[in-house]
């Protein structure tokens, strides 16, 4: 646990008691704090007296007045659609509003950095899609390396239910776009931006302010070094606004695609092969082809981007290829379940938004595609133009039909359950070909997260028979 410092005898306010407000509600007592607990749900509240805390209605004056600060979880709104009454009602009063990523940042100096040869640091990787492969990467790179490494924020574990980080070790964090929008200290030593498609924008009130989120890692934190995925325009503008020219080696910029090799610094990915160019000279070259756990443009600009991030804590080309061919993957990301007499199943159920299913669609050939679930704005119609892999569609949940008119003139089957989905896509299926699921939608119609989706698909792929 990192113990909150700065509030010491103080009362500090923790809104939502799921796993961030509870890890929260520990540091904050650690670190001589007084936590003052509330969730709306009483099952929340309870547990919370399970642990020790006394709830206090967050909702009356007479006790928000008293506090030094209020912490919210990410899930929370703040601001748009519409704020949270406790949130909307501390700001009038003038009571600050922060996260357990404002404390982690706030509370992360210890005095004992003072005795270490290596200070410690933080990476911190946000953007729309691939943060989480990209921070496991990262993470399973630098322990390969014999690096002291620990993994947390929107994945693994809580940012202040993490042991402080010893002499040379390294935080690596992966950061919503809810958590980045209100922490109010971000000071990472590297931080890292993937890509942006539209998403969560009820939080956000539209993409400028889903992008606003994202750059305040950068403009707020003012990272020693900067990795920018410059395959959008918001990558391009926020690399520039970054650096003093092409030749400013603090921005590293990656991508899937582009021939980078006119900058201080690059690493892209083209035809399966990762290139690293500083000042217009080639440093490495590997070939991702044969990496079983990144398969895909998408996750080769994840490659990319877990590469400059360890190139930039000083790692060698050497040390961080091998590791590249020992990383497993994650579950529910283009996670290969199964082979059954030459169809392979494929678990992507993290695939909650269109642009990321055309990011797996686009990775496989041949694809038996199940799809569905609680569609965004928009639904699959930026998938259109991304069909050619695609031999038949079977579609669930609430969007299914939504997903078939849309869909058009692809051979496609309204399937309802995951368990149609799935029988029907495996009678079908030839030696060859893959079965996708990359639902392009959120799993709450039938699910209580996409973690549960996944695990639905890969149970019922591993129950099917061999012949």
């Amino acid at each position: 646990m990192i113990p909150v410092e700065g509030f010491e005898g103080q009362r500090v306010g923790v809104l939502g008691l799921g796993r961030s407000g509870l890890a929260t509600a520990r540091a904050l007592a650690a670190g001589g704090a007084i936590p003052v607990v509330w969730d709306d749900s009483a099952e929340g509240r309870a547990k919370a007296e399970a642990e020790g805390f006394a709830p206090e209605d967050l909702r009356r004056d007479n006790v928000l007045t008293t506090l030094a600060c209020v912490i919210t979880s990410p899930g929370i709104p703040h601001l748009y659609p519409a704020p949270h009454p406790v949130l909307a009602r501390a700001m009038q009063l003038g009571v600050p509003v922060d996260n357990d990523i404002g404390l982690f940042f706030r509370s992360l100096g210890q005095s004992s950095w003072g005795d270490y040869d290596v200070a410690p640091r933080v990476v911190a990787v946000t953007g729309s899609n691939g943060k989480s492969t990209t921070t496991a990467l990262i993470t399973h790179i630098l322990q390969e390396a014999g690096r002291d490494a620990v993994m947390a924020g929107n994945i693994g574990r809580g940012v202040l239910d993490i042991d402080p980080p010893e002499d040379g070790g390294i935080v690596v964090l992966e950061l919503s776009s809810y958590q980045t929008d209100l922490a109010r200290a971000l000071t990472p030593d590297v931080a890292v931006f993937t890509n942006l498609s539209p998403d969560h924008m009820d939080r956000h009130n539209g993409m400028g302010g889903y992008f606003a989120a994202k750059r305040r890692l950068f403009a707020e934190g003012g990272p020693d070094r900067a990795v920018i995925g410059v395959d959008e325009p918001e990558g391009v503008y926020l690399a520039g606004q970054l650096s003093h020219g092409p030749q400013d080696d603090r921005v590293i910029r990656i991508s899937s695609g582009q021939k980078l090799d006119q900058f201080g610094w690059s690493v892209f990915a083209r035809k399966g092969f990762l290139s690293e160019y500083r000042k217009g000279r080639q440093l490495a070259s590997v070939d991702l082809r044969g990496v079983p756990g990144l398969p895909g443009a998408h996750n080769h600009q994840n490659a990319a981007a877990a590469w400059a991030a360890c190139r930039a804590l000083g790692l060698g080309p050497r040390d961080i290829e091998l590791a590249l061919h020992s990383f497993a993957g994650l579950p529910h990301r283009s996670q290969i379940v199964r082979e059954i007499n030459g169809v392979r199943y494929v678990n992507d159920s993290k695939a909650t938004n269109v642009d990321s299913a055309v990011q797996a669609l686009r990775a496989f050939p041949k694809i038996r595609w199940i799809a569905g679930g609680l569609g965004k704005d928009g639904g699959v119609q930026g998938a259109l133009n991304d069909l050619g892999n695609v031999v038949k569609a079977y579609l669930i949940g609430h969007s299914a039909r939504e997903f078939a008119l849309q869909l058009g003139g692809l051979e496609q089957e309204i399937c309802e359950t995951m368990e149609q989905a799935v029988a029907r896509a495996h009678a079908e299926a030839e030696p060859g070909e893959v079965v996708l699921l990359a639902p392009a939608a959120a799993s709450f119609d039938q699910y209580t997260s996409f973690e549960k989706r996944g695990e639905h698909f890969t149970d019922l792929v591993r129950a099917l028979p061999e012949a």
